[in-house]
């Protein structure tokens, strides 16, 4: 840590991570060990029987510590010292300081079996003939010629998922979300207005079959809503519930998620789909590393097959707060991590998350690939967090996918080895393709064969059978920028920015000259994008602190899961009304090739990678909420 930033640190209060600047009731405490806080952020720290210093870990005398809030200053600055070492020969008189200090609630029940029951049906009918999950598959070229043993070639897999019978969402399937949001003290003001804006914007957009339950965590937790459905009173009460809380206390991520993952494990009822969403925007004030705060955390969120699990989706609120923590918990979980970089994107950010899980049609999601030919062996699967097993000496390979959103698309490179043809035949068959689900719509298990992949295996091939997928080759590069993406966050997290710079430099040039990116192909020029907004944040260790790990690890979220989250003020993204990615590729070169809307993968509107219709419409909803209406 260079100099100014540690006087930056000193400057803010180790709890909340606020400035230390004089405020009106902003009281300064400095501990034995030199370290400052506000006397209301520790205070509430104390009370709760933490004796140790939350940055340097040093124990303090408990004499010499306050146990309870001083009280305002008022205009006269002199009524307190705004910044003394506590005395160990006298402990003042000190009264509640009510605006700071954590509210004090009656007792919760033991347990959280008070759900209200489901409705009567909570199996939706989209249609009498459950729609289906599509296969697509893709070689790298259409042809091997005979003689050649090809070690590692590339086949791609895509899984499609179906369309919302009706796209306004009406007969979808309900959910259980909890949302477990951080009312620190560093969440007065702004922020927390915002935040119960949001989260009233979710509220109003759950239908009467889904349920709510609302947690808050600032030094300890709270269940301020239980799990109940959103029908016309369950909305206005969840309202009412959200506009009740206040910022004050300290930050005890940990126990808000062990309170919001009890609610679900305690229901007597469950709707089909179940979500935690979890907001903080300050450091854990109990549990500095990702790896104490994880040990705490219930089996329940903890996501090993991808089936059965409860996602936590995780959003990091402005500067201050831990992205490590946060892609921690959503990485273990089997959910996101969202970069909310400024006041105004929290509404949009949730509405981009909720957009999907309003939306899913199918859970339990497996993929299937097993040789057809002798000698041809699985080699490899990059699948990200998807878990994938290899076997019967790569016979067979399996991609566990969990549930899939309306309309999603999750892509795999199969890697082969595919030996020489004893002669030149016609074709030779390569994998079989199969796709097992449960159906959401019909509560059914669904079984998809896939077309049989076959190459052709001539003498000698021609230009065109040598032609390589544009479909293969985006998906390569898909995984090229992921890999740059995070190699250059281990590199920065050393302390090597420079390093991190070359490397994505790198990566960015290999994939400017790839062929899908030749030919202008619009979600490699999203990838593109993508690594010129790391290269960006990442031009300082000082400018990677603050935005490009949360930047960065938000990106490797994203590509792991193959999954749209939010990444701050991102220049690809529907997010981001105003986009400045070019629809005829990368504006640093002409391309030879004609390109046209739809072609290449192209959507019709501008939108980021992974970002489904229904994330879309969600986002599109909460832009026109925000926008000021007439005069």
């Amino acid at each position: 840590m260079n100099s100014s930033e540690a006087a930056s640190d000193q400057n803010n209060c180790g709890i909340c991570r606020s400035s230390l600047t004089t405020e009106q009731g902003q009281a300064i405490f400095t501990a034995e060990c030199s370290h400052c806080f506000h006397y209301p952020c520790i205070a509430n720290n104390v009370q709760h029987g933490n004796l140790c210093c939350p940055i340097c870990r040093a124990k303090w005398n408990k004499d010499n510590v306050p146990f309870q809030v001083p009280p305002p200053q008022n205009n006269n600055s002199a009524a307190i010292p705004p910044h003394i070492p506590f005395p160990s020969q006298q402990q003042p008189r000190w009264y509640q300081y009510s605006s700071m200090q954590e509210p004090e609630y009656p007792p919760e029940p033991p347990t959280f079996s008070d759900d209200e029951p489901l409705q009567s049906s909570t199996s939706p009918i989209q249609s009498l003939v459950p729609q289906k999950i599509t296969l697509k598959t893709h070689t790298e070229s259409p042809a091997i010629s005979a003689a050649q043993l090809s070690s590692y070639f590339p086949v791609l897999v895509s899984i499609c998922a179906p369309p919302l019978n009706d796209s306004e969402g009406h007969g979808r399937t309900p959910i259980d979300l909890v949302t477990v949001l951080d009312v620190s003290g560093s969440m007065q003001g702004t922020k927390i207005s915002l935040l119960k804006q949001a989260v009233t914007f979710v509220i109003e957009n759950l239908g009467p079959s889904d349920r709510l339950s609302i947690v808050s965590f600032s030094s300890s937790s709270r269940r301020v809503f239980p799990l109940r459905r959103m029908s016309v009173d369950g909305r206005e009460s969840a309202i009412l519930a959200i506009e009740s809380l206040r910022a004050g206390g300290a930050t005890n991520i940990a126990e808000g998620l062990k309170k919001g993952t009890k609610v679900l494990e305690d229901r007597r009822e469950r709707n089909p789909v179940s979500s935690i969403i979890l907001l903080s925007d300050g450091i854990d004030t109990y549990n500095r590393t990702a790896n104490r705060l994880l040990n705490q955390l219930p089996d329940s969120i903890r996501s090993s097959n991808m089936q059965h699990e409860i996602p936590v989706h995780t959003f990091g609120f402005g500067y201050d707060h831990d992205p490590n923590i946060m892609h921690a918990i959503s990485d273990l979980s089997g959910g996101t991590f969202s970069f909310i970089e400024s006041v105004g994107m929290i509404q949009d950010s949730f509405a981009l998350c909720i957009g999907g899980l309003l939306s899913v049609v199918a859970q339990e999601v497996r993929l299937t690939v097993r040789s057809a030919s002798p000698g041809v062996k699985i080699l490899a699967i990059p699948s990200g967090r998807h878990v994938n097993e290899i076997s019967d000496e790569g016979q067979q390979g399996v991609v566990h996918v969990g549930n899939m959103y309306a309309e999603e698309e999750k892509q795999f490179l199969v890697y082969l080895l595919v030996p020489e043809s004893s002669g030149p035949y016609t074709k030779m068959s390569l994998l079989d393709v199969l796709c097992m689900y449960k159906d959401l719509a019909s509560n059914e298990l669904i079984q998809v064969q896939g077309e049989k992949i076959e190459i052709l295996r001539p003498e000698v091939c021609s230009p065109a059978e040598k032609a390589v997928s544009l479909e293969v080759d985006r998906q390569r590069n898909r995984i090229l920028v992921a890999e740059a993406i995070a190699e250059a966050q281990r590199l920065a997290e050393m302390g090597n920015i420079e390093g991190a710079q070359a490397l994505l430099a790198q990566r960015k040039e290999i994939l400017l000259t790839s062929p899908a990116s030749q030919a202008g192909d619009y979600h490699s020029n999203l990838f593109e994008t993508e690594l010129r907004e790391i290269m960006d944040r990442m031009a300082s260790m000082k400018l990677y602190k603050q935005t490009g790990r949360a930047y960065a690890l938000a990106g490797i979220s994203s590509h792991r899961s193959q999954r749209a989250s939010a990444r701050g003020d991102t220049r690809a993204s529907c997010l981001n009304s105003g986009s400045v990615v070019s629809r005829r590729g990368p504006r640093s070169r002409k391309s030879s090739y004609s390109v046209t809307p739809g072609e290449l993968g192209q959507p019709p509107a501008a939108v980021g990678a992974f970002e489904t219709p229904a994330m879309v419409r969600m986002v599109r909803i909460s832009q026109k909420r925000n926008q000021p209406g007439p005069y």
